[in-house]
């Protein structure tokens, strides 16, 4: 696939990566929030060197739009790794509770330390971390029960620190959605934009719905044809695949021509409000090049 030409570190996000690494003495136990469909790409690698030591859960949020059995093999390759991991849906609230209670129980253990030296009992102190979109707003609205935490389905909303109470045990401390300032996998920045991670005005939407068209045509080809009428088996060409849609959805100029750019959006739309079903496009086991975090 071609490079996406994507450059997404504003002076924001660098800002917030300053905050993080200052405020994380405050804290007792990070989320790190991914988007349950894209595991890996949506992992700050950035955070790995960041985090070291600090004690973390894994939450597979959005895990609604996911493949139940990938996710399923998600959380057992993170439980091997040594990761506390809950999947769960920050906007209907199902595996929030799961996810408080790890993070208490991990919580407790330094809670316990500061005590026996003189400390004052206090709450426990979280962090959330998670790149752009991936639903961190929602997450804390929904354990908190009142919209405190600003929530937009774009990425780029919550730009400050923010501590949040969550009952009388539990302090979360929210921070913007970060991405890293380069990445060398172009498949990463692939997937990100088609899950919404990115902003659509930085990226190529013809390369974006192609590379989708193509990977869908690979994992999941049934929905492709289902969902469109189309027969069995799919042209190799993804464009082909396209021509396809457009002709079966009426996406066409005058005198019968294929209005590309609107198929295009009508299939990302359709991909990210699960009308075609729910999907996890990384897999346990891929190999992603790791970021250079030093330039």
């Amino acid at each position: 696939m071609d490079n996406l030409n994507i450059n997404w570190f504003p002076g924001h996000m660098t800002k917030a990566l300053r905050m993080m690494r200052a405020n994380l003495k405050l804290v007792d136990v990070v989320i790190e929030l991914l988007d349950a469909r894209i595991p890996y790409s949506s992992a700050n690698p950035v955070m790995n060197e960041l985090l070291e030591g600090k004690p973390r859960v894994v939450a597979l949020n959005k895990a609604d739009l996911a493949d139940p059995e990938w996710t399923k093999k998600w959380i057992k390759h993170f439980s091997t790794q040594g990761h506390q991991v809950v999947a769960l849906d920050a906007m209907t609230g199902s595996g929030t509770k799961a996810l408080v209670s790890q993070v208490e129980q991990l919580g407790y253990q330094k809670a316990t330390k500061l005590v026996s030296k003189g400390v004052n009992a206090r709450a426990v102190r979280a962090m959330i971390l998670g790149i752009p979109n991936v639903g961190k707003s929602s997450l804390i609205n929904n354990l908190n029960g009142v919209n405190v935490a600003r929530v937009a389905d774009k990425p780029g909303v919550t730009r400050g620190k923010q501590w949040i109470k969550i009952g009388r045990n539990l302090e979360l401390l929210d921070t913007p959605g970060v991405l890293w300032p380069k990445f060398e996998d172009v498949e990463v920045g692939f997937r990100l934009a088609i899950t919404g991670a990115i902003k659509e005005d930085i990226y190529d939407l013809e390369k974006v719905a192609v590379r989708m068209l193509t990977l869908l045509s690979e994992q999941y080809p049934e929905r492709l044809i289902e969902r469109y009428n189309l027969t069995a088996p799919l042209p190799e060409d993804p464009t082909e695949i396209l021509e396809l849609i457009g002709k079966r959805r009426g996406c066409l100029r005058s005198g019968g021509i294929i209005d590309y750019e609107k198929a295009r959006r009508l299939i990302l739309k359709e991909f990210r409000d699960t009308k075609l079903g729910r999907f996890t496009l990384d897999r346990p086991g891929e190999i992603r090049v790791l970021v250079d975090t030093e330039k």
